[in-house]
């Protein structure tokens, strides 16, 4: 059931859903060094949306380097959400486009953040797994990454950090005046707020997916 765009209408005093003002961040908890048999790992909570990322490598081998560039190392990311992750209980596979859509982004982002050509021929796995999914899954996946490829001593230019950001709906009046916006979208909020993920580090940033779906 569509929420009212009238609940959306923010001012200091007014409160979203979950209690938060536009402008406030969700809970966050993070943890490295979780997994002790990976080369680095971690678990972090944004709210209600919990992520554990585990590192194995760089590891040469068959496959390392990039397509058309196989003197710099290949990041490979697989991304596995629980059955119990969402209300709907049900089990993603692997082919899904969604998760499709975010390994390639995630694989893509770091690919440029890592220092590749350190280890050619070579390949960095990231194993990502989502316990709960309430919103900004991209963002938490991107955050819980970093903090393990951090874990793993694996060199990179800058860390790479995100969040989500949407606008509220127009009341109608036709000047766009009243949209206001939002960070860090729950579930709830992304079902019906234009979003996208930002991405940034200390040499600036930029939209790194798309909104929609879980990105």
């Amino acid at each position: 059931m569509p929420l009212p765009p009238s609940i959306y209408h923010l001012s200091s005093s007014h409160l979203r859903l979950d209690g938060r003002r536009w402008n406030e961040l969700r809970r966050l908890t993070a943890q490295i060094s979780t997994q002790a048999s990976a080369d680095g790992s971690s678990y972090l909570e944004m709210g209600n949306t919990k992520v554990l990322c585990t590192v194995t490598g760089p590891s040469e081998g068959k496959g390392g380097g990039r397509r058309g560039d196989e003197d710099s190392m290949s990041v490979d990311v697989r991304v596995n959400v629980a059955g119990f992750a969402g209300m709907d209980r049900k089990r993603v596979g692997r082919g899904d486009r969604r998760i499709t859509e975010l390994q390639n982004t995630i694989s893509s982002a770091f690919s440029s953040t890592l220092f590749t050509h350190l280890y050619p021929h070579s390949t960095i796995s990231l194993q990502i797994h989502i316990l709960s999914l309430d919103g900004s899954l991209l963002a938490a996946s991107l955050n819980a990454a970093t903090l393990a490829l951090i874990d793993a001593g694996v060199p990179m230019r800058d860390y790479l950090v995100a969040c989500t950001a949407g606008l509220t709906p127009p009341s109608g009046r036709g000047d766009g005046d009243d949209m206001d916006p939002l960070l860090d979208l729950n579930g709830s909020e992304e079902t019906e707020v234009p979003f996208l993920t930002v991405g940034t580090g200390g040499a600036g940033g930029g939209d790194v997916g798309g909104g929609g779906g879980w990105v």
